[in-house]
């Protein structure tokens, strides 16, 4: 039986909005563009959900940042982050909570602070008094999604984790 070739597009956006669908044959080379894209600067197309992207704290030290369109970068004042569609969002590690009220795990946070033209509903306010928008919160259990991750499992210029040692050496 003939198989029906399936292709996949995936719309990226550059710097300036322009729009552009890149197409694959296969799940893995379409991912393989969106890598090779977000290298250049190109995002997916869409908005980041409020309280940003959400992904298992494991994931951190081995993200693939190229696949969102951003660019680890840390400042000359030495605050570390990721440049995002032309903004620097800050990386702000999370201390755990464990109160009668709620329990959080640690968390690492890459956040700025909200603009007068950020839509209302992707703004957050903390304690009333700041306002800021989320890109990406990585907290709790669950492992590493290799499909996520670097290749080669490479570690991120961010990573906060001890390196982890081949159980094999």
């Amino acid at each position: 039986m003939n198989e029906i070739p399936h292709r996949s597009s995936l719309v990226l956006v550059d710097a300036i909005g322009t729009r552009i669908t890149v197409y694959a044959n296969t799940p893995q080379e379409l991912r393989a563009l969106q890598r090779e894209y977000g290298r250049r600067g190109y995002r997916p197309e869409g908005e980041i959900p409020c309280g940003g992207l959400q992904l298992p704290y494991a994931q951190h030290d081995t993200f693939d940042w190229s696949l969102i369109g951003a660019t680890p970068w840390t400042s000359p004042d030495g605050e570390r982050g990721v440049i995002h569609d032309g903004s620097f969002y800050k990386l702000r590690e999370l201390e755990a909570v464990d109160s009668r009220k709620m329990k959080l795990p640690q968390a690492l946070k890459y956040s700025r602070g909200a603009r007068e033209t950020d839509p209302e509903h992707l703004v957050e306010e903390s304690n009333g008094e700041f306002k800021y928008r989320t890109l990406i919160m990585f907290r709790g259990g669950g492992k590493a999604m290799p499909e996520f991750s670097l290749p080669g499992g490479q570690r991120q210029r961010h990573a906060v984790g001890p390196a982890q040692e081949n159980a094999a050496d």
